[in-house]
């Protein structure tokens, strides 16, 4: 019998191994998924093929970027069918066709600003485009900011620095953009997602999550927000209930639809289990794909315990009816 996650409208079915690969390859951990018009699916991972594309049934289509990207985290598809890519390991956003073209380099590969410096970038994580197609880019793991930039990469202006105020950050790891142009930023130690202007300037902020990390909104005037949320690391309170990990749904407000995820069972790696989701794309259908970087979340949620060499790192939830 399949497992069925979710409750009312949004209840998913756990598709088990979905994504099928060449002999010999293997993912490593999903930093982040895309899905264009075509329903073909672009998991951005940290194996030797970086960005690897399926059909929406799992078929391996092609890869690209191993002679481009050293350490994926974030996917934006654009419009236009172009991608978005952002490298934290490099400092760079790349926008590229949808077969590895790079188009726009914003950034100087290998070469962060100092920590903390509020200067572009180091280790950013995101990116999002407002209705003008200006370019956001969440910079997080070496910096508390956003910046802004033209639709051809030219610098604008930034906003944010370190802390738990409104408009502060405490590791920025995920944003996106509305129709009417507010940003979403997912401000993922301080267990929220901020709301800003196309400018920056605050507006109100979503507190019902924790440690949100994954962050996807889908297009029109009323978008449905995904959100992984990581669960506690800490000894103090790993595998505390009610915290994740998890997919949880929202409203444009930031209303609670739906969560995804058996929150008894902690993490793990069983169907319905999460360990850290990070990237997670919905297709035409409503399936939901998610990401996981459980290859780097292994020593937190299992401290002494040996790591194994294969992790699972993709999961797709297929949509099925309220009665299903």
């Amino acid at each position: 019998m399949s497992m069925i996650l979710g409750s009312g409208e949004y209840r998913y079915r756990v598709e088990t191994g979905w994504g099928r690969l060449p002999s010999g390859w293997a993912l490593k951990e999903v930093a982040a998924v895309a899905v264009d018009r075509n329903d073909q699916v672009y998991v951005f991972n940290r194996g030797e093929h970086p960005m690897i594309v399926f059909d929406r049934e799992g078929n391996f289509l092609r890869s690209w970027g191993e002679d481009i990207f050293t350490h994926a985290h974030g996917l934006h598809m654009a419009p236009d069918d172009t991608i978005f890519c952002t490298d934290d390991g490099d400092h760079t956003v790349r926008r590229c066709t949808l077969d590895g073209k790079v188009l726009l380099t914003i950034g100087t590969p290998k070469q962060p600003a100092a920590f903390m410096s509020g200067q572009p970038f180091c280790r950013c994580t995101h990116t999002a485009l407002s209705p003008k197609g200006e370019i956001y880019v969440s910079d997080g793991y070496g910096n508390a900011r956003v910046h802004k930039y033209t639709p051809d990469g030219k610098y604008m202006s930034s906003w944010g620095k370190c802390g738990s105020g409104e408009g502060e950050f405490n590791l920025p790891h995920n944003i996106h953009c509305d129709a009417d142009g507010w940003v979403y930023v997912a401000d993922r130690e301080n267990h929220r997602i901020q709301v800003f202007d196309g400018n920056g300037k605050y507006e109100t902020q979503w507190n019902n999550l924790h440690r949100p990390s994954a962050f996807h909104m889908t297009a029109g005037r009323c978008p449905i927000c995904f959100v992984g949320e990581i669960g506690p690391y800490l000894g103090a309170n790993r595998g505390f209930p009610n915290l994740g990990p998890r997919i949880s749904i929202l409203d444009k407000n930031g209303k609670l639809l739906s969560r995804l995820g058996l929150e008894d069972r902690a993490f793990g790696q069983e169907p319905g289990q999460f360990m850290s989701p990070h990237g997670i794309a919905p297709d035409s259908r409503g399936d939901i794909y998610v990401g996981e970087v459980s290859f780097s979340a292994w020593p937190s949620l299992y401290p002494g315990v040996p790591r194994p060499d294969v992790i699972r790192s993709l999961q797709k939830l297929v949509r099925v009816g309220a009665n299903e």
